[in-house]
């Protein structure tokens, strides 16, 4: 088998495998898995203060956790997506939120290194450990500007007003990144860009009231009348289109695809919220009495053997295709190209086919435990909850996955989405 790609040509399901540029690395994983009992001691103090507790978000900074596939250039572990995915399920594995959480804030602050290089230094030249939040969605349909968002062009920049939500992090973030209208194209569509203004000069709008993901403090982020320079503003169809501003580009993250990487990230804490649901299933969900059996521990039931196995097996499942979508981003960026339509679609089918996976076997996981699955002190109603939520992502809807692939497949020029 070749070991490297044609430009051009189409990486197979199988080929992904084996042509993984790198193992993941362990010892970033077994950072946070180091981290899990402290992870599961403020679990619930995040639950009722909708946020991440400051002691975990230290804890995740000192290891170096929100930092994963950041370049080696500014001090982050330049680690594979790989890697990415297999630190955050563990994380979340723990807590969902924090999962969430972690794979937002590493994702966002992965995002500024395709900007300008000087956007680099202004993020982390003075603080190294710096982390941004990211709002990516335009708003409402994405051919329709946000009539509360007023951009300004003035000399070296633009002048920014408005407000965005859904900011995860944004409580623990140095820097935001927000989209704003900043044209139109020849059609009278908006033309979208991307821009990272710091923490200092926004405020954050308390709009967070969930049944899931309580904890991710996902805010709105409001700014009023800010100048962001121009080598802080970053055209988003460029960035989807590989076409990015950074010219130092050494380290192999620096060629990973921008939409492939925003999709498949999500699925890590949905990976991790299944994997903590069936740890709970194993351990004292084994030894509870089957009630109105004769079954004096789940564990001796056919049924419930049967049921964990299929949900270990849904995790297992949606792993593969997670650990499969990566192989082809890290490939790809090693080898300095850029994925097909057919790579980028099939990376959002296997991140929706992967939530639905997850779903499922925390679902199963319910069912094995009974009704004290809802049961308030009872963890395994958090992690259904948080994954129930967090699943309806725009990017991780699994029930758009299907008609987004199958349009590439078929050749049809008319795509759901945009990017």
């Amino acid at each position: 088998m070749s070991s490297t790609v044609q430009e051009g040509q189409e990486v197979s399901t199988m080929d992904a495998f084996f042509e993984a540029p790198g193992d993941p690395d362990l010892e970033i994983i077994a950072k946070a898995q180091a981290l899990q009992p402290l992870i599961r001691k403020f679990a619930q103090q995040g639950e009722d203060d909708r946020r991440v507790a400051e002691e975990v978000i230290t804890a995740l900074k000192d290891a170096g956790l929100l930092h994963i596939s950041i370049p080696q250039r500014w001090g982050g572990y330049g680690a594979n997506f790989r890697t990415f995915i297999d630190t955050v399920a563990e994380i979340a594995r723990a807590d969902g939120a924090t999962g969430w959480v972690a794979a937002l804030l590493n994702s966002s602050t992965w995002f500024v290194n395709l900007f300008s290089d000087q956007a680099q230094e202004d993020v982390f030249g003075a603080n190294p450990r710096a982390c941004v939040s990211a709002v990516l969605s335009p708003g409402g349909p994405f051919v329709q500007a946000n009539s509360t968002r007023k951009v300004e062009r003035v000399d070296g920049g633009i002048r920014v007003s408005g407000e965005w939500g859904y900011s995860s992090g944004s409580l623990h973030a140095d820097w935001a990144i927000v989209p704003v209208r900043t044209g139109e194209d020849e059609n009278g569509l908006p033309v979208i860009s991307l821009v990272i203004i710091p923490r200092s000069d926004l405020s954050i709008k308390d709009t967070w009231y969930v049944a899931g993901m309580r904890a991710t403090g996902s805010n709105t982020v409001v700014a009023e009348d800010v100048f962001v320079p121009d080598h802080r503003i970053e055209l988003i169809g460029d960035l989807a289109a590989e076409k990015y501003g950074r010219t130092w580009a050494e380290e192999d993250n620096y060629h990973a695809s921008f939409v492939p990487v925003a999709e498949i990230i999500l699925s890590s804490a949905q990976i991790g919220m299944a994997r903590g649901a069936i740890d709970l299933t194993r351990g004292p969900g084994a030894e509870k009495p089957v009630t109105y059996t004769v079954f004096r521990h789940a564990k001796e039931s056919v049924v419930h053997q049967i049921e964990l196995a299929k949900a270990q097996s849904e995790a297992d499942q949606a792993h593969l295709l997670a650990a499969r979508s990566c192989a082809v981003i890290d490939r790809a960026a090693k080898d300095r190209r850029p994925l097909t339509v057919e790579e980028r679609a099939r990376t959002r089918m296997d991140n929706g086919e992967a939530a639905r996976l997850c779903r499922s076997a925390i679902n199963r996981c319910l069912s094995i435990n009974g009704a004290f699955s809802f049961a308030n002190v009872n963890p395994l109603q958090q992690f259904w909850r948080n994954s129930e939520t967090a699943s309806r992502h725009a990017l991780v809807f699994p029930e758009m996955g299907p008609e987004v692939y199958g349009k590439v497949l078929f050749g049809i020029e008319d795509p759901v989405q945009p990017f």
